[in-house]
C-alpha cells in the first residue's frame, strides 16, 4: 500500500471512498512524512511494544506504527473509516482495528488481550475538542499505560508542561505532571494536515511516573482543591477555596493551613507547586476530618 504520508495518496483514498470530513469528530489527517517520523521516534517504539492508537483516521500514522512496533490496536470512532482502514492496512498482520469510542473502551482488557497485561504505549493525533478528557481518562483509569505521545493543539501542549507563576499554568498542568513527565518534542504548522486546522499543533510525550512525584493522602481531594483554586483565577487562593461549594471550607481553616506552610494569606493558586498543593490537601483534609492528630 502507498505511503499515506504523501498528500497525493491521501487525496486519492479520500476521493476513492467519497469520504467527507466530519466536524463532530475533529478530523484532520496528517500529510507530512517528517512529522510522522518524529512522532514514531518520540514514542521510542520497539518490536516488544504494543501500541494503542486513538483515532487512526485513514491509517496514515498506523502504517508507521505497525512498522516500528510489535502490535498496534487502532481504535476509530467513525464507522465510515473502517472500510478504508481495512484497505490501507491490509498488508499488515500486526494491527487490530476496533470501531469504538476510546472513552468507552476497557483499556485494561485491551492490554490483557493483546499485551499480556503489560503497559501499552499510546500514540495518537488526537481530536482537539476532546484532548483533555482522553488524556485524563488514560491516566485516571489506572489502565496500564507507559507513555502517551500525542499531537495536540499547541496551546494545550504549552499548558501541560507549564510551571507555577506562568499564565499557562493551571489545573491541567498539575494533573498531567502528577501522572507523567511532559515534554514537547515538535511543533507542527497547520499546512501539515488535510483539512488545515485553524491553530498550530504540537507533539507532546508524557512519560508516566512509576510513582507520583508527590505523596498525598487523598489525591482526589487534592485535585478538588486544585480545580477550585483555578476556577476563579484572579481571586486569592483563600477566597477561591472558600467559594467552592463542594469543599465546605472556612476562611479560618484555609488561612491557618497557609500560615503553617509559610505562605501569605493573599497567595494565588497559580503560585503553588504540586508539592505545596499536596501539603495543603493533607493539612486541610486532616483538619476537617480530624483523622489524625496534627503534627507537633
Amino acid at each position: 500500500m502507498a505511503n499515506l504520508g504523501n498528500p497525493r495518496n491521501t487525496i486519492e483514498i479520500i476521493q476513492k471512498y467519497n469520504f467527507s470530513f466530519r466536524k463532530k469528530f475533529g478530523q484532520n489527517f496528517l500529510i507530512d512524512t517528517h512529522v510522522l517520523e518524529k512522532i514514531t521516534a518520540a514514542a521510542e517504539l520497539t518490536k516488544d511494544d504494543c501500541v494503542l492508537e486513538i483515532g487512526p483516521g485513514i491509517g496514515t500514522m498506523t502504517q508507521y506504527l505497525a512498522e516500528a512496533a510489535g502490535h498496534v490496536i487502532a481504535v476509530e470512532i467513525d464507522r465510515g473509516l473502517i472500510p478504508i482502514l481495512q484497505e490501507t492496512l491490509a498488508e499488515y498482520d500486526n494491527i487490530t482495528i476496533i470501531n469504538d469510542d476510546i472513552l468507552k473502551v476497557d483499556i485494561n482488557q485491551l492490554a490483557a488481550d493483546h499485551n499480556g497485561g503489560r503497559p501499552l504505549k499510546v500514540v495518537a493525533n488526537l481530536p482537539y475538542y476532546i484532548t483533555t478528557p482522553i488524556i485524563m481518562s488514560l491516566f485516571e483509569s489506572g489502565a496500564p499505560v507507559g507513555s502517551v505521545t500525542v499531537m495536540v493543539q499547541k496551546e494545550v501542549a504549552g499548558r501541560m508542561q507549564a510551571g507555577p507563576g506562568t499564565k499557562d499554568y493551571g489545573a491541567l498542568s498539575l494533573a498531567v505532571q502528577y501522572y507523567a513527565k511532559p515534554e514537547i518534542v515538535a511543533n507542527v504548522p497547520p499546512n501539515c494536515f488535510i483539512p488545515r486546522p485553524n491553530v498550530g499543533s504540537a507533539v507532546i510525550r508524557l512519560k508516566r511516573h512509576e510513582t507520583p512525584p508527590v505523596s498525598v493522602r487523598n489525591a482526589e481531594y487534592m485535585f478538588s482543591l486544585i480545580r477550585a483554586s483555578f476556577n476563579q483565577r484572579r481571586k486569592t487562593l483563600q477566597n477561591s477555596l472558600c467559594n467552592a461549594a463542594d469543599l465546605s471550607l472556612t476562611k479560618e481553616q484555609v488561612a491557618g493551613a497557609l500560615a503553617e506552610m509559610g505562605l501569605p494569606a493573599a497567595v494565588r493558586g497559580e503560585a503553588l507547586t504540586l508539592e505545596q498543593f499536596a501539603e495543603l490537601a493533607d493539612r486541610l483534609d486532616s483538619g476537617m476530618n480530624e483523622k489524625e492528630p496534627s503534627e507537633s
